[in-house]
């Protein structure tokens, strides 16, 4: 078991940075102190950033660093249970990945937090190596969320920076209309919108009609 979690080890160490600025972390919300030592020792021991709470009050108190990372979190715990805080989390949008680490699971409890977005329900006590494979699979999930939302933001942004007149052209070219089409359709030169259409390529980052048409559905 233990050569299985050194490869595992090697892995997460090789996908993390050496600055701990960027270096994943995970958050563990847990009232049991010796599984929070425990737990911490483990994920230090593979190369990761880890943060330990005793409640789920503590840990909405907390300033959450920007490095990618997930929670592991218990579910009956004092006050605010595991399955409160993550309704609360989602109420707040965020959207950090949450694998559930409990002694007391049940059915029904495991498909609520599924369906609530968990990516994953385990029970105490927890092969190692299975919940490292499950912090490194939401950890990837996570990153792979980021990636997304950055992308995102950089579209909004260059949308954004498209005047008005290239943005009704934008949004008719995309349809599929010729420049002559939207030339009549706007009341102007066939030549006007030529010009319009590479600045809009260039602003946008597109290199194509099929580029363009991507990120016009992106922006939906």
């Amino acid at each position: 078991m233990w050569s299985d979690i050194l490869l595992y080890a090697a892995h997460i160490q090789r996908e993390s940075s050496v600055n701990m600025n960027t270096q994943p972390v995970v958050y563990v919300v847990d009232d049991d102190a010796a599984v929070r030592k425990s737990l911490e020792r483990l994920f230090r021991s593979v190369g990761l950033a880890v943060e330990t709470f005793p409640s789920a009050r503590d840990f909405l108190a907390s300033d959450l660093s920007d490095r990618p990372g997930c929670l592991l979190l218990d579910i009956e715990m004092p006050e605010i249970t595991g399955l409160e805080l993550q309704e609360q989390l989602t109420a707040l949008n965020q959207s950090l990945p949450i694998i559930f680490l409990t002694g007391l699971g049940s059915i029904p409890k495991s498909v609520q937090a599924m369906k609530a977005g968990a990516v994953d329900f385990l029970e105490k006590p927890c092969v190692p190596e299975t919940l490292l494979k499950a912090i490194e699979q939401a950890i990837t999930h996570d990153k792979q969320n980021r990636q997304t939302i950055d992308e995102l933001t950089a579209i909004r942004k260059h949308s954004e920076s498209l005047s008005k007149r290239e943005q009704e052209v934008f949004e008719l070219v995309v349809t599929g209309m010729l420049n002559k089409q939207i030339a009549f359709q706007l009341g102007i030169t066939e030549g006007t919108i030529k010009v319009h259409r590479a600045h809009i390529m260039q602003k946008m980052g597109a290199q194509s009609l099929a580029d363009l048409v991507r990120i016009a559905d992106r922006l939906k």
